[in-house]
């Protein structure tokens, strides 16, 4: 296992190094509701990007819309890897890392958001009755959700785990997916860190696409099942994935250091390039600069508004007092 700043939040040096090993670093994350919990959530809008330049709106490809830092009094809110936004961009779904869902509408000022309305932490509960957070699956780092089709990556215990989406918006019996041997032999925190189903005239045809930490990726289901691998530079992992409308990926990366903080990529990767036995590389959309404000970002979400191409990111605080909530939107510049 790397020694992140995860570690050195919890415990500080050789001895948050030893925390994460022996699983106490997961171990201290907030227990997950017990049933569908309505919440209070905060917000502090983000209304520039840059704090020392604030008057500039153009960052790389992507053009900054707006964002918010997300605040609750409830310990268990935080901790999100993963984002889903509908096709018209009013509801979010959100994953933390202790097995449970935030899910809520966005609010908007002007065009720009300003909150979230009717926020619920809701438990992930296996097919069998038994809450995922009390089961083997209970670190949860990755999230798609695909018509009425939900998929969930754990690390550890490396899995995949198909739930049904029902009428009412809730997602439901949680049962694990066939997934190939070098996936289950991945390191022990080294797992899934982003899923994404393809647009379905892709030439991936609606597959299952996941990666993980180090960038070994599968291609889980469909015709052209197997393995490739994402070339890393910069000292930058992946942290998620999702994909545009006409079927390229994006690729969401983070790099932490303890002098520099941490710092957010976006990578654009063709379609066409993810094959089995690939090695696929991609053009830089965005890289984040010291005076932005990002935070640990670690979801990543795809949808159209208004004739524009819109990425939402949100960050991962580590439940941890010394970390935010960020919740930031860009739009893919013409």
């Amino acid at each position: 296992m790397r020694l992140t700043r995860r570690n050195f939040l919890i415990g500080g040096g050789a001895a948050a190094a030893t925390l994460a090993c022996t699983g106490v670093a997961v171990a201290q994350r907030p227990q997950a509701f017990k049933g569908a919990t309505a919440i209070r959530v905060e917000a502090q809008p983000i209304s520039r990007l840059s704090t020392t330049d604030p008057d500039r709106s153009r960052f790389g490809a992507l053009m900054f819309r707006s964002g918010a830092i997300l605040r609750s009094d409830v310990s268990a809110f935080g901790g999100f890897s993963g984002l889903w936004r509908s096709g018209d961009g009013q509801e979010i779904i959100a994953l933390a890392d202790n097995a449970q869902i935030l899910k809520a509408r966005i609010e908007t000022a002007d065009g720009r958001l300003s909150g979230l309305s009717a926020p619920v932490l809701s438990p992930l509960i296996l097919g069998n009755g038994v809450p995922m957070r009390r089961s083997r699956y209970y670190d949860t780092e990755s999230f798609a959700l695909s018509g009425n089709a939900v998929f969930i990556g754990t690390e550890r215990n490396h899995a995949v785990i198909r739930f049904e989406r029902n009428a009412a918006g809730s997602i439901i019996r949680g049962v694990p997916i066939p997934v190939p041997p070098a996936l289950r032999d991945l390191p022990s925190n080294g797992g899934l860190e982003a899923l994404a189903v393809a647009p379905q005239r892709s030439p991936l045809g609606g597959a299952l696409i996941g990666i993980a930490e180090g960038g070994s990726g599968f291609i889980l289901t469909g015709a052209r099942q197997g393995a490739f691998q994402v070339a890393l530079s910069g000292g930058f992992d992946v942290t998620d994935l999702a994909f545009l409308p006409d079927g390229d990926a994006v690729i969401l990366e983070r790099r932490f250091s303890l002098f520099g903080g941490f710092v957010c990529r976006l990578r654009r990767i063709e379609a066409a390039a993810i094959r089995a036995g690939a090695r696929v590389d991609g053009e830089v959309l965005y890289e984040s600069e010291p005076s932005h404000q990002v935070d640990n970002m670690e979801g990543l979400a795809v949808h159209r508004e208004g004739g524009e191409t819109v990425l939402s990111l949100i960050s991962d605080d580590n439940f941890s007092s010394l970390q935010k909530t960020v919740l930031l939107e860009f739009a893919l510049a013409a």
